[in-house]
C-alpha cells in the first residue's frame, strides 16, 4: 500500500491532509494540528480507523471507499473530501465511477451537496491529471430496463405517494428509475451502496427498506450490508448508525428469515 494512502487511513476521521508536514490539500490539517487540539481524536483516528476499521474483511477497501466517500458528501463534509477522494482512487475506485457518484448523490443527498462535491473534486482530477475524456458523458446508452420490477416499484409508489404529489412519482419514474439508475457510469451494486449509505448518513430510515432490498438483488451480501453500517457510524455517526440497525434488521428477517 502506498505510504500516502497508509497516512490517510490513519489520518483520515481527523481531515488530515496525506502530505501533513506541507499542507498540501487546502483546508486540510497537519497531524500535529489535530494533536494540538484534541490528542484523543488523533488516537482514535489512528487505533480504531486505521488499525482496525479500514482492515476489517467484511468490505473490501474499494467499498468502504465507496460508502466513505458517499457519507462525506451526503453530510456536506468537505474537508474530508479531497483526501477520501484520493483515497478512493488509490482504492481501485474510478474516476469515472467517482463523477457518477456525485452526480448520483445530487439526488439522493441534494443538489447542493453533489455541486460543492464537484467543486472539490475538480481540484483532486486536476491533481491528477483525469481529463474530461476519462469522465462519463452527458447522453450515454442507457442499460436495459427491468421492466416488471420498475412495474412493481412504480405501482407501489402510486399507492404510497401518488395522492400527495403526483409530479414527484412522476419524477422518481422518468427521471431517477428510468434513466439516472440505468446510467452505466456505475454498477447496480456500486449504485446501490452508494444510496444506503446516502440514506443512512442523512438519517432517512424509512428509505433505507426498498434500497437495502434492491441492493441485496444487486449483489451486496447480508454481511457486507451489516459491515456498510458498522463503517457509517464512524463516519455518519453512532446515532445514524444505531437508528438503521433495526431497520436492516427488519430487512433480513423478512428476507432471509431470522
Amino acid at each position: 500500500m502506498k505510504t500516502s494512502t497508509v497516512l490517510a487511513l490513519a489520518l483520515s476521521m481527523g481531515a488530515v491532509d496525506a502530505d501533513a508536514q506541507t499542507g498540501a490539500q487546502t483546508g486540510s490539517l497537519s497531524r500535529e494540528e489535530v494533536q494540538a487540539v484534541s490528542p484523543a481524536l488523533e488516537h482514535y483516528a489512528t487505533d480504531k480507523l486505521a488499525d482496525d476499521l479500514w482492515k476489517r474483511p467484511g468490505l473490501s477497501p474499494r467499498d468502504r471507499s465507496i460508502v466513505t466517500v458517499a457519507a462525506v458528501i451526503t453530510r456536506n463534509q468537505g474537508i474530508l473530501l479531497p483526501e477520501q477522494m484520493n483515497l478512493a482512487l488509490d482504492n481501485g475506485v474510478k474516476p469515472a465511477e467517482l463523477s457518477g457518484i456525485i452526480t448520483h448523490l445530487a439526488f439522493y443527498a441534494g443538489w447542493g451537496n453533489a455541486m460543492a462535491a464537484t467543486a472539490i473534486a475538480k481540484e483532486v482530477f486536476e491533481a491528477h491529471g483525469i481529463a474530461a475524456g476519462q469522465l462519463p458523458k452527458a447522453v450515454v446508452d442507457l442499460l436495459p430496463l427491468d421492466e416488471k420490477a420498475e412495474a412493481d416499484r412504480a405501482t407501489r409508489v402510486e399507492e404510497g405517494t401518488g395522492p400527495a404529489s403526483p409530479g414527484l412519482v412522476r419524477d422518481t419514474a422518468e427521471v431517477l428509475f428510468r434513466d439516472l439508475w440505468l446510467r452505466p457510469d456505475l454498477a447496480q451494486r456500486d449504485r446501490s451502496l452508494v444510496t444506503v449509505a446516502a440514506l443512512i448518513s442523512a438519517g432517512q430510515v424509512e428509505q433505507v427498506p426498498y434500497h437495502l432490498n434492491r441492493a441485496m438483488d444487486n449483489g451486496l451480501t447480508r454481511a457486507e450490508a451489516s459491515e456498510v453500517i458498522s463503517h457509517l457510524a464512524y463516519y455518519a455517526g453512532w446515532p445514524n448508525a444505531f437508528s438503521a440497525a433495526p431497520v436492516a434488521r427488519a430487512v433480513f428477517e423478512k428476507r432471509f428469515g431470522n
